[in-house]
């Protein structure tokens, strides 16, 4: 977990951080529509776990953004070199437990080695986490049983500064088909331009996974 803390007097936003920090509910947030219309046929086609797929994407996405990789720690701004995801994972008697990945690899390696990662978290169980543990992390979860326009999370207080990330179940519109994905975020870190370049690469890496896919495929054929 290996972070700097940046030097607040050089800050470009330190009037933002201090402006947004002092607020009650301190977080900027949307919903906007993904679209996987390429996506979702290669993951399919392939037989590759869907959720993992997007899990390897949005993280992928997430720490192109220097502003999703930091955090607020002791009141000044700490940046990672590279972030986790933290996910729920459901579990037999209806509750879930939190898996933590790290996407710092290769998307067919990262498939496996998520597999068995959740494997042991659900054998382990349990949502405890330590404030040091999860300072890393991206939260990440999932409605596969509804396709949202909005979505309101549960955040702690004091405020933490990790984004969230939270995706629905995806529909068919015009002929594409598009993934309801809502991420919040500190307000005194991220901005809504922030936002847009998450999304942007998202979009990216969403189709350089459906190329990797095909060409593997291809491959085999």
């Amino acid at each position: 977990m290996d972070y700097r803390y940046l030097d607040m007097n050089a800050y470009p936003r330190k009037a933002h951080f201090d402006y947004f920090s002092a607020m009650a509910y301190p977080y900027v947030g949307l919903t906007a529509e993904v679209d996987i219309t390429d996506f979702l046929p290669q993951v399919r086609a392939a037989g590759l776990p869907l959720f993992l797929s997007l899990c390897y994407c949005v993280s992928q996405a997430a720490n192109r953004v220097l502003q999703l990789r930091q955090r607020i720690l002791e009141g000044r701004v700490v940046e990672f070199d590279r972030c986790q995801t933290s996910h729920t994972v459901a579990l037999e008697d209806g509750t879930y437990c939190y898996c933590a990945l790290d996407s710092g690899r290769p998307f067919f390696d990262y498939l496996s080695y998520a597999v068995q990662a959740q494997e042991r978290a659900m054998a382990r169980g349990g949502i405890e986490e330590s404030e040091e543990e999860a300072l890393d992390k991206l939260f990440i979860s999932t409605l596969p049983w509804l396709s949202f326009t909005g979505l309101v999370q549960p955040v702690p207080s004091p405020a933490d500064s990790n984004p969230r990330i939270t995706w629905g179940k995806y529909h068919t519109a015009e002929g594409r088909t598009l993934l309801p994905l809502s991420i919040l975020c500190h307000h005194a870190l991220v901005d809504g331009v922030h936002i847009a370049a998450f999304y942007s690469a998202l979009a990216e890496q969403l189709a350089a996974v459906s190329g990797l896919i095909r060409q593997r495929e291809t491959a085999h054929t």
